[in-house]
């Protein structure tokens, strides 16, 4: 077993009596890309930036390439690309930097697909340009840990799929990658091993595959009436609480193993059903909750 690049032992943050963190365990094998899902509030941010050192652990350890961050912060982050959540590029300058870096810019902006804009000024860039040079930049340094804070927000779906094609390409090469997103799909098609935050707290963790055959099963129906409540219909179809769940105007039903419509669906008045594949959505939900919460 490969000694682990990244390591969180027993991690708390604190402000305050607010904890964010707690009691957090990870490690993260060199190649490996495992992925932090959690609604907004859940400790993902928090944890990134304990790892990167731009904020403190109040107990616990961090130990980024076998050293304490804290204390090889500056050697740390040598061999780390992040990017960030929010937009932090500079915009008085261009794609293209005119020194040293020069040969590394043009060979990374050929990979993200903007060598046509190399001269353009960084307010000239669409949203899907724009983090596309943030992946470019957090490359600069040939890392071999590469943090992404919600990477394809806000993007269209055809620049998202670029970016994860060009993040299993990193990949491939052997970089190892720390992921936060709200997309699910993304999740799946990136992560091999996914940890879901809640209240700080670890929920669940394990291979999306995994993941959506323990808490969901293989299928999933949803129903809904127009003459009777997501509950009523619960009860008219005898289910409990381990095989179905209501939210709001809809019952979901989880099947274990993939098969047909039961009889009672089919048979029952009224109702529109939608009878689909188990995903890492339904995970979330089921395990987050189906409510907002702020």
């Amino acid at each position: 077993m490969p000694q682990p690049l990244a390591e969180l032992k027993n991690v708390c943050k604190r402000f305050g009596a607010l904890e964010v963190v707690r009691s957090l365990d990870l490690s993260i094998l060199p190649g490996e890309c495992v992925g932090l899902l959690g609604p907004n509030g859940a400790g993902k941010t928090s944890t990134l930036k304990m790892l990167t050192g731009q904020a403190s652990v109040s107990s616990g350890e961090i130990l980024l390439f076998g050293s304490r961050v804290n204390e090889y912060a500056a050697r740390s982050r040598a061999r780390t690309g992040v990017v960030t959540q929010d937009d932090t590029l500079d915009e008085e300058l261009t794609a293209f930097p005119r020194r040293e870096a020069a040969g590394r810019a043009a060979e990374l902006l050929s990979f993200v697909h903007l060598s046509e804009k190399r001269d353009a000024r960084v307010p000239a860039l669409s949203g899907g340009m724009r983090r596309r040079l943030l992946i470019a930049r957090a490359l600069v340094n040939a890392p071999e840990f590469l943090i992404l804070d919600e990477p394809t927000t806000g993007l269209d779906p055809q620049a998202r799929h670029l970016i994860w094609q060009k993040l299993r390409l990193l990949k491939r090469q052997g970089v190892t990658m720390l992921l936060t997103t709200h997309y699910m799909e993304e999740a799946e098609q990136l992560c091999d091993r996914l940890l879901l935050l809640d209240g700080g707290r670890v929920v669940t963790e394990g291979t999306p595959p995994d993941l959506i055959i323990k808490h969901v099963g293989s299928e999933v129906i949803e129903l809904r009436s127009t003459s009777r409540t997501a509950k009523e219909l619960r009860t008219q179809l005898g289910l409990d609480s381990s095989d179905a769940e209501l939210s709001a105007d809809t019952l979901y039903i989880f099947l274990r193993e993939p098969g047909a419509v039961p009889d009672a669906v089919r048979r029952a008045e009224g109702v529109e059903f939608l009878h689909r594949r188990a995903t890492l959505e339904d995970v979330f939900l089921r395990l987050t909750g189906r409510e907002l919460s702020e």
